[in-house]
């Protein structure tokens, strides 16, 4: 995996979860072993496991195995897997940029951000997606020609936990029903990724950036999204929900003319790194001429 830290070092990083994909997807027998557990019975099965008190053995293993600091979440203690898996952490440890003229990452984990063009493909190892496909909406996707489709995605390692972007009056859910299946780009040379995948997207109404989309993307073997709210007003960095076990996705759909995302995060995107980011920190600025005609 190539990534960029936001001081454009190069990071070597590949965790448990890349590698083991890695030769599940690269291998004939590793692609035919995945297969039975893309099954959404298996999954909802795999999902009552790491809800269940048997399943606490595994956590330290894993603190251990991921170099988790257990010190910036709160005490608690776990009574699962599932609830270590979507710990939550302690507010100072993910402070929110609050400027109200920025836009935040909703998420941790590995950014890339692409410019919406008519015929934009975000490629993925091969793997081909249109904000179409996404939404399954051609008539919503227009809207948002000439804006930006920025890719959060998370890893295992990652705290799972994500937020809203700005404030504004959240509108209803959408929920888009898939097979469900590994969000990890090595496997988008064998499995197209998110035309499987359940996912969720909602429409925010800020004043800041317009109209804009956020999207959760479920993940295999369980990758449960765990959303809170239903229509209503949210602040900026205000907890929208949680992932339960598995790799998972956050997307944000931004509508033209609304934002300057930081010149470091296009770059990378270009370069064919993934920037690492921190739920809460800085993106993105609003575009002043818009308000200036106001």
């Amino acid at each position: 995996m190539k990534y960029k830290d936001r001081s454009g070092n190069v990071v070597n990083q590949e965790t448990k979860q890349d590698s083991i994909l890695k030769t599940l997807y690269t291998k004939r027998w590793g692609r035919m072993l995945l297969k039975p557990f893309l099954a959404p019975g298996v999954s909802r099965f795999a999902g009552a496991i790491l809800d269940s008190r048997i399943t606490t053995p595994f956590i330290m293993p894993f603190v251990k195995a991921n170099q988790i600091d257990l010190s910036e979440y709160k005490p608690k203690f776990y009574s699962s897997y599932n609830d270590f898996f979507s710990r939550e952490i302690k507010p100072e440890v993910r402070p929110i940029d609050a400027d109200v003229r920025t836009l935040i990452t909703p998420a941790d984990g590995k950014l890339s951000v692409y410019p919406i063009t008519e015929d934009l493909q975000v490629t993925i190892k091969d793997t081909p997606y249109t904000v179409a496909e996404l939404l399954k909406n051609r008539k919503v996707a227009r809207q948002y020609q000439e804006g930006y489709l920025v890719v959060v995605r998370l890893t295992v390692d990652n705290y799972h936990r994500y937020c809203y972007v700005a404030d504004g009056l959240k509108g209803k859910t959408h929920f888009i029903k898939g097979v469900l299946h590994t969000v990890n780009p090595v496997a988008n040379d064998y499995v197209p990724i998110y035309k499987e995948n359940c996912r969720e997207y909602c429409r925010i109404r800020t004043e800041q950036f317009g109209e804009i989309i956020q999207m959760e993307v479920g993940a295999m073997m369980v990758g449960r999204i765990c959303n809170y709210h239903s229509v209503k007003k949210v602040t900026k960095g205000e907890e929208k929900g949680k992932f339960e076990f598995g790799g998972s996705t956050v997307i944000l759909i931004l509508p033209k003319d609304s934002v300057e995302i930081d010149e470091d995060l296009l770059e990378n995107t270009k370069e064919g790194y993934e920037t690492l980011v921190k739920m809460g920190e800085r993106i993105g600025i609003r575009k002043e001429k818009n308000y200036d005609e106001k």
